[in-house]
């Protein structure tokens, strides 16, 4: 569906633009438009590729099993049904980690290989179970401590002060993630006290 948006989208504006005489607009925008994703692009891999380094120091330092540590608990109270000692309930609390972190690329795997995992475990294989609308849930809301992406591409563009985001980025976050597991768990109850939903 979205691809569709999308080329309608496209062919809309190509078609205004030449019934307006102007077509030589759409190829200067699809030309700048491809140099600067090739420039983003490459400023972001250079701070994906800083933060996975940095990552790798703290894994191998210990502190990324000190923050697995203390977020292990609130990913026990969040997801009951995944048994304690599952691989899902690793991915989940490596996803939330790369997620507080601010390292969406980093964590977007991770999910992906949780939500697979989520799925091995579910017993009603056409539809999520709660714990994959849970995961889903928190990583839409992404409760972000460190926005290292939004950091870099500030420093890519030139801010003078890049940092200067992450108290709001930290407590909007927060909020709506707090918001997400809320509405989670309520219409969880909801489903369930009509009957509809079953673990």
């Amino acid at each position: 569906m979205i691809n569709a948006i999308w080329l309608i989208l496209l062919v809309t504006g190509i078609i205004v633009a030449a019934l307006n005489g102007r077509i030589d607009v759409v190829t200067e925008a699809v030309l700048n438009g491809a140099k600067q994703g090739v420039v983003v692009c490459a400023g972001l891999l250079s701070i994906v590729v800083f933060w996975m380094g940095l990552m790798r120091v703290a894994e191998a330092a210990g502190l990324v099993q000190s923050l697995a540590k203390l977020i292990y608990p609130l990913a026990r109270f969040l997801y009951p049904s995944v048994p304690k000692n599952h691989p899902a309930m690793g991915s989940i609390v490596a996803n939330m980690s790369a997620n507080m972190l601010g390292l969406g690329s980093a964590a977007t795997p991770l999910g992906l290989k949780a939500m697979q995992q989520l799925q091995e475990l579910n017993p009603h294989k056409d539809r999520a179970s709660d714990a994959m609308c849970t995961l889903l849930a928190i990583n839409t809301s992404g409760l972000t401590i460190i926005p290292a992406t939004v950091i870099g591409l500030r420093l890519q563009y030139g801010s003078a002060r890049p940092t200067e985001i992450v108290i709001t980025t930290l407590l909007a976050t927060f909020l709506a993630t707090t918001t997400a597991v809320f509405l989670d768990r309520y219409f969880r109850a909801r489903e369930r006290r009509k009957g509809g939903w079953q673990e």
